[in-house]
This record gives structure tokens, sequence and C-alpha cells, in this order.
């Protein structure tokens, strides 16, 4: 499983030995064969059963993307914490989804706009068995701190104002906290350019290129560099799977409809996904420890 594995490091190591093969002059012709090998090399021995990855926590439980929420799911046994980033004016990362904090929160406007000082006024509201939960909104440093080096992290970068600016300060942030160098995290985005932004500042970590649904493209995910492909449900079939696991991609799971996500979830699984990003954990853990589904 995905929580027992510690081989991440090991493609930085490739890293340096492809980067003393190339003389200066192929340098730049070889740079993304380099991504490429660099970042999908090994790939199989990644993971194991497929990776039960928290979408935003254990939010049918509680509050999304709140520290309590992830506790839950870490007691769970999870193989990841999924965190969704954005930046504040002040150029701190919280753990939110949407670009407002109108859905979730009892403020409203774009996070963007609001210190960390500021957000830190506003809290996430939610009613679960007809009791309303409120909790404030958490600073990667917050989660980060609450865990440490005993969980999985599966984070999501986003441009801000167009441009790949978190980028610096979240490698950073995760080599300060030693969880690239024990191969604790994986970066996932809808940006191409904030991928290359964190291959560039460590090749080490993993990536994953996520589609918007009803936007895959299988020969685009074929021949991109990274070893990770998000596609939305709907767009998942077994060719798809089948075509990305004969190039030696691995395939995760994300589903935008919660009514038929358990539906889906057992149709994606006859394919032999690789992953789950799921708003059901018990029911996941569940479906995939049972034989015939």
């Amino acid at each position: 499983m995905f929580k027992k594995t510690r081989l991440f490091p090991l493609i930085a190591v490739l890293v340096v030995l492809l980067s003393a093969c190339d003389t200066p002059e192929r340098e730049e012709e070889n740079r993304s064969t380099m991504s490429f090998v660099a970042n999908s090399t090994d790939v199989e021995d990644l993971v194991g059963a497929p990776m039960v990855i928290a979408h935003r926590g254990a939010n049918d439980r509680y509050n999304e993307s709140t520290i309590t929420a992830y506790k839950i799911a870490a007691r769970d046994g999870v193989d990841a914490l999924e965190i969704d980033l954005r930046m504040t004016a002040d150029g701190r990362l919280i753990a939110m989804h949407d670009e407002t904090i109108d859905r979730t929160t009892d403020g409203n406007g774009k996070a963007e706009a609001y210190t960390l000082e500021e957000i830190k006024e506003f809290e996430t509201v939610e009613v679960f068995n007809n009791q309303t939960t409120v909790e404030v909104i958490p600073t990667l440093e917050e989660i980060i701190d609450t865990f440490r080096d005993t969980e999985h992290y599966y984070i999501e970068t986003r441009l801000v104002d167009g441009q790949p600016v978190m980028e610096d300060y979240l490698v950073r942030l995760l080599d300060d906290y030693e969880l690239i160098s024990q191969g604790l995290v994986i970066i996932q985005s809808f940006s191409k350019q904030s991928l290359e932004k964190v291959y560039n500042l460590e090749p080490s970590i993993p990536l994953t290129l996520l589609y918007r649904k009803g936007k895959f493209n299988l020969e685009d995910a074929k021949s991109v560099p990274y070893p990770f492909i998000g596609i939305e449900s709907t767009d998942v079939s077994l060719e798809v799977v089948n075509e990305l696991h004969e190039v030696g991609k691995k395939v995760h799971v994300y589903f935008t409809n919660n009514d038929t996500q358990k539906a889906e979830q057992k149709r994606v699984k006859a394919f032999q996904v690789d992953g789950y990003f799921t708003d059901y954990i018990e029911y996941t853990k569940e479906l995939l420890e049972t034989e015939d589904s």
C-alpha cells in the first residue's frame, strides 16, 4: 500500500544519473525526456493495491478541508490526505477548494482577497445529523503540524491570477518538513504550467496531471511527462485505463456527482484503476476489500 512506500526519493537519484550522461549541447534537447523518465521510472513499484485518497478529508462526516475532517480520514486508515490549496493576499497557503469562501464558510469573497489574519476571522460551517459544526480554515502548515510524517499528502496546486505563484512557497515548506525526502508527497494540478514549475523546483516529487470532466484527451495523457493521470470518473473506460497502463502510467479517479459516486466507484473498479479520490472512505475501503463486487 501507498502508506508503506518510501521509493519516491529514488526518482531524484535517477535525475542525477541521467543528467550526468548528457552533454551540454544535448541538455536542452533531452529536457522533456528527462522529465518523463524522472517522474515515471518505477511507477509500478510506487503503489500496490489501489490508493484510497481522502478527498478534502472525511467530508461526509465533518466540514471539508478542516483538521478534524483530516483526523477522521487518518483514523480510517486512508493512503493519503487530499488537500486543495488557495493562497491568501499575504502569500500563505490555506486548505480551500473553491475560489471563494462562500460555500463552505460564514464569509464571502475570494480567498486570495484576504490576508491570513482576515481569513482566520471566518469559520467553516456545515450540518451533519441536524447538528451544525464549525471550525476555522486551516493553513497547510497547521495540517502538516498535526500529522507530520504519519500521513501522506496529495496536494493540489492552482495558478494565482494565471501565474504559478504558490509553488515556490509550497516546495520550500514541504522541504522544511522533510516530507519530500521521505516520499510523503504527491502534487497534482489541472495546470501543466504549475506542474512544470514544481518539477523545476524539485524533480523528485511525483506529479499528477488532472483533466477536467469532459476534457480528457487520451493521446495527451499518454504523452505528458507525469506518472499519474487524474480523470473524472465518467471519462474513464477500460480502453483508457489499459492504454495508460501500457505506457506505465497510473490512473487516479475523482468524482463530481455524490449521488452517483458509489455506483461509479464500483464501475471503475472493474477497470483496475489505481486510486480513488473518495468522498466516502468507508464505502471505498469496503469496496476494495470485496473480491467480486
